[in-house]
C-alpha cells in the first residue's frame, strides 16, 4: 500500500518552523521522513539523534581526490531538518535525504559546470527572494520581519504549511524559469518522493525549503525527471559530521541560509510557547550586563518588558521580537546608551557556541587525531577569540604550544601567536584562539601529507623546504619545524640550509637568514630538541655576510639603502641574541668599521654602522663627535649629510636621553656649525627628531637644560652657557610672533 505524501515547506534554521513541524509530525505519525539534503549522505542522518551530538554541527561532504572541493550543510537545535531527523529516529520511522547527491554538486564544481545564464535564479527577483516579495505584498519593509511575525514568533497556531504552499504557488506562477541545477534538484526530489511513497507502509512526510513545495506537489512524468538528470557530473565523495559554530549560522558571516540573530533563534526554540519568553530574554540581558560590571535593577527589567510589549502593539506585531526588546533594553537597561548594548550584543544575539560530535562519527584521520589531541591537551575549540598564555617549562604548556604550532604549519591558524608582552624570555607564549569551521576542510586537504597531525605538518613543511629557493624563507621554515617539534623536517631543513648557504653570496639574503636562525637557536632552550648542530652553520653565514657587506653597501639608491639598513639592524640584534664566539663578532664589527672609511659606502648605511659600533662600545663619544663633524661638514652634500645623520640617530632618541656622553658630543657638533650650515641642516634634524613622541621630547629637553626645583615647585635650571643663549632666543621668538601684529 502506497503511503500518502505530506509536504512541509520550512525555513532553514527557523525555530517557529521547527516547532510547527514537530506538531505536524506528531499529528501525522509518518512511517517515512524525507529531508532536503544530499541523498548519498543519508546513512549519517540517524547520528543527529546520538546523545553525544551537540549542535551546531554540519554535514561535511568533500571530493575524495580534491578535499578543498567541499560543502557544508549546517544544523542547529532549532533547524526543522534537525528536529525532523530526531523525530524519525525517536519514533522508528524510515529516514533519508532526497536532494541531489553530493557527488553531483561536487562533481559540477570540480568540472566547472556553468549553468544556463539565461535561466539563473539570480536574474529573477521572485526566485532570489520569495519571502521578500510576500513581505512587500503584505506591507512590510523586509522579508525577515514578515516571516518572523507570521511563522517564527507568532504564538498562535494555524494551517501554516498550507498557507505557505499557497503563497509559494502564487509566487512561482509569476517567477522566471529555473536554473538547470534547480530544475535537476527538484526532479531528483520528486523521484525520491515517488519511490518512498511506493515503498512506505504509512504516511510519508517531506521536509523541504518553502520555495520547493509547489514543484514537489506538482505531478510530473518520472521519465521527464529522469531525462533532466542524465549526463550530470559525478565525483567520488566522502561525508562526515563536523562541529559548527554559532557565529557561522549568522547571515552576517556570509552564509546564505543564515539567520540574523542565532542567539535569539535559540531562545525562541528553548522557550517555545512559554508565556514568560520575553521576561527570560530580558533577564538574560540583565545577567550579562551585571557580569560586565553594569548596574541593572529588577525594576528596570520589568519596565523594559512593558516597553517591549507596547512597541509591538504600536507596530501591529503579534508579540515583541528581538528588535522591540533590543530597543526596550537600550532605553531601560542601558540608560539610552547604545554603546552599552553594543558591548553585549554579540554575546546575546550571536553567541559563541561550538558543536560537538560523537566519538563514533566516521572522521577523516586528521580530524580524529585533532580530537584526540584536543582532549589530551584540554584545549576546547571556541568560536569567539580568547587569550591563552603558555609556560613552555611545563609539560602541558609545551604540549599545547606544539599542537598550535603544528596546526599553523598546516595552515590551520586556530591559534595566532601574539606579542609576548612584558615577558621577553623564551619560555612564554601568548596566543589568541578562535576556531573556524573551515579548518576541518583544511585539515582534510592536508591528508596527502600524512594521517596524523605531526606526520602531515612535517610532510607539508618538507615539501615547502624542498621547493624554497630563498635562503631566509628556508630558515623561517626550519624555525617553524623546530618550534612544532618535527625532528625529521628540522634535520632535513638544516641540511638544505647548509647546502644553499654554501652557494649564496648575496649579502641581503645572508643577512635576512641570520634572524630566523638566531630564533632557532634561542628556541632550542625551551624545546626538547636543541639546535646545537647549528652552532657551526650560523657563524659561517655571519662571516659570509660580513665579507659581502662592504661591497653591498656601495652607491645604493634610497629604497635599496633603506632595505639594507633594516637587514643590518635586524642581523645585529640576532647576532647579539645568538651569543656567537668572539672571532665571529670581531669579523662582523670589522665589516661595520670598513663602512666608516669607505668613500663609496652609502651614507645611510655608514651612519647605521657607526651607531651599532657606538652601542657596542667600539666607538667612544669623542670619536663619534669627530665622525659626525667629518660626515656632516659644510662641504658634504646635504643629501649625504642627511643620510649619515639619519642612519646614526634615527631610532636612537632614547639613547640621547640617557647617554650624556653621546648627547654632549651631538650638542658640541651642533654648536660648532655656522649659522648657514645649521639652517641648511634643519630639515634633517627635524626628520630625525620627529620620531620622538611628546613625552620623549620633554625628557630630552629636561636632559639638555637640566631639571631643578625652586621652593618646592618644579622648574628648569639652565646649564652653563644656556643662560646667555636663552634671552636672545626668547626675544627672537617674541619678535616672530608679534611681527605684523596691529599696534
Amino acid at each position: 500500500m502506497a503511503g500518502d505524501v505530506s509536504i512541509y515547506g520550512i525555513r532553514h534554521h527557523g525555530p517557529g518552523s521547527a516547532r510547527r513541524l514537530v506538531e505536524a509530525l506528531d499529528a501525522l505519525a509518518p512511517a517515512t521522513v524525507l529531508i532536503e539534503g544530499p541523498a548519498d549522505a543519508s546513512a549519517l542522518l540517524p547520528m543527529l539523534a546520538d546523545p553525544g551530538m551537540a549542535t551546531p554541527v554540519a554535514l561535511l561532504t568533500y571530493a575524495e581526490d580534491d578535499p578543498a572541493n567541499a560543502s557544508f550543510f549546517p544544523f542547529a537545535d532549532y533547524s526543522p531538518e534537525y528536529q525532523a531527523a530526531r523525530w524519525a529516529v525517536r519514533h522508528g520511522a524510515a529516514l533519508r535525504f532526497i536532494d541531489l547527491p553530493a557527488s553531483d554538486r561536487l562533481g559540477a564544481h570540480g568540472g566547472g559546470i556553468e549553468e544556463d545564464a539565461a535561466a539563473t535564479a539570480d536574474d529573477d527577483p521572485i526566485s532570489r527572494d520569495p519571502i521578500g516579495m510576500l513581505a512587500i505584498a503584505a506591507g512590510y519593509d523586509d522579508g525577515e520581519s514578515w516571516w518572523s511575525d507570521v511563522i517564527e514568533e507568532n504564538p498562535s497556531s494555524g494551517p501554516v504549511f498550507a498557507a505557505v504552499a499557497d503563497a509559494m504557488s502564487a509566487l512561482r506562477a509569476e517567477a522566471g524559469p529555473l536554473s538547470a541545477r534547480e530544475a535537476a534538484r527538484e526532479a531528483h526530489m520528486r523521484i525520491e518522493i515517488a519511490r518512498a511513497a511506493k515503498e512506505s507502509d504509512g504516511p510519508v512526510a517531506v521536509v523541504c525549503g518553502a520555495w520547493h513545495v509547489p514543484a514537489l506537489i506538482a505531478r510530473q512524468s518520472l521519465t521527464a525527471d529522469r531525462d533532466l538528470l542524465k549526463g550530470r557530473p559525478k565525483a567520488k565523495i566522502k561525508a562526515t559530521w563536523a562541529p559548527w559554530t554559532a557565529p557561522r549560522l549568522a547571515r552576517a558571516s556570509g552564509y546564505g541560509a543564515g539567520v540574523v540573530a542565532p542567539g535569539w533563534c535559540a531562545h525562541l526554540w528553548d522557550t517555545r510557547d512559554a508565556e514568560d519568553r520575553d521576561a527570560v530574554w530580558l533577564a538574560r540581558i540583565a545577567r550579562v550586563m551585571r557580569e560586565r560590571g553594569h548596574f541593572v535593577s529588577t525594576a528596570s527589567v520589568i519596565e523594559a518588558q512593558r516597553l517591549g510589549t507596547a512597541l509591538a502593539a504600536l507596530r501591529d506585531r503579534p508579540a515583541p521580537g528581538f528588535e522591540e526588546l533590543r530597543e526596550a533594553a537600550i532605553a531601560c537597561l542601558c540608560n539610552g546608551e547604545r554603546a552599552l548594548w553594543d558591548d553585549i550584543a554579540a554575546e546575546l544575539l550571536i553567541g559563541s557556541t561550538v558543536g560537538a560530535i560523537p566519538a563514533s562519527t566516521p572522521l577523516a584521520p586528521l580530524l580524529e587525531d585533532l580530537q584526540r589531541q584536543q582532549k589530551a591537551t584540554r584545549l576546547k575549540p571556541e568560536a569567539l577569540e580568547r587569550a591563552l598564555t603558555l609556560d613552555l617549562r611545563s609539560e602541558s604548556g609545551l604540549a599545547r604550544s606544539t599542537l598550535l604550532h603544528r596546526l599553523n604549519a598546516l595552515d590551520v591558524p586556530w591559534g595566532r601567536l601574539a606579542d609576548a608582552g612584558r615577558s621577553r624570555g623564551t619560555f612564554r607564549e601568548n596566543w589568541q584562539l578562535c576556531w573556524e569551521p573551515e579548518y576541518a576542510v583544511r585539515l582534510i586537504e592536508n591528508l596527502v601529507f600524512g594521517s596524523t597531525i605531526p606526520e602531515a605538518a612535517g610532510g607539508r613543511l618538507l615539501e615547502a623546504m624542498r621547493g624554497e629557493a630563498d635562503l631566509a624563507a628556508l630558515a623561517t621554515l626550519v624555525r617553524t619545524a623546530m618550534v612544532a617539534d618535527l625532528p625529521r623536517a628540522t634535520e632535513a631543513g638544516i641540511a638544505l640550509l647548509e647546502d644553499k648557504a654554501a652557494l649564496t653570496s648575496d649579502c641581503q639574503t645572508l643577512l635576512a637568514t641570520i634572524t630566523p636562525m638566531a630564533d632557532i637557536m634561542r628556541y632550542g632552550e625551551a624545546r626538547a630538541g636543541t639546535a646545537a648542530h647549528l652552532s657551526a652553520l650560523m657563524p659561517r653565514i655571519v662571516v659570509q655576510a660580513a665579507l659581502a657587506l662592504p661591497y653591498a653597501a656601495r652607491n645604493l639608491d634610497a629604497d635599496a639603502a633603506g632595505r639594507l639598513r633594516g637587514a643590518i639592524l635586524a642581523a645585529d640584534r640576532a647576532i647579539a641574541l645568538a651569543e656567537l664566539d668572539g672571532d665571529t663578532l670581531a669579523t662582523w664589527h670589522r665589516a661595520l668599521q670598513l663602512l666608516l672609511g669607505d668613500a663609496q659606502a652609502t651614507r645611510l648605511i655608514a651612519g647605521a654602522a657607526a651607531r651599532l659600533l657606538y652601542e657596542a662600545e667600539l666607538l667612544d663619544a669623542d670619536a663619534a663627535a669627530d665622525l659626525l663633524g667629518r660626515m656632516l661638514s659644510p662641504g658634504t652634500p646635504v643629501a649625504d649629510a642627511a643620510g649619515f645623520f639619519e642612519g646614526f640617530l634615527e631610532g636612537a632618541g632614547q639613547r640621547l636621553i640617557h647617554d650624556a656622553s653621546l648627547r654632549d658630543a651631538v650638542d658640541a657638533w651642533l654648536m660648532s656649525l655656522e649659522e648657514d650650515a645649521f639652517t641648511a641642516n634643519l630639515p634633517l634634524f627635524r626628520r630625525v627628531f620627529s620620531a620622538l613622541d611628546r613625552t620623549e621630547r620633554r625628557r630630552l629637553i629636561d636632559a639638555i637644560f637640566g631639571r631643578g626645583t625652586t621652593s618646592g615647585a618644579g622648574g628648569y635650571r639652565l646649564i652653563d652657557g644656556a643662560a646667555a643663549i636663552w634671552p636672545a632666543h626668547e626675544q627672537r621668538v617674541i619678535a616672530l610672533l608679534t611681527a605684523g601684529a596691529p599696534r
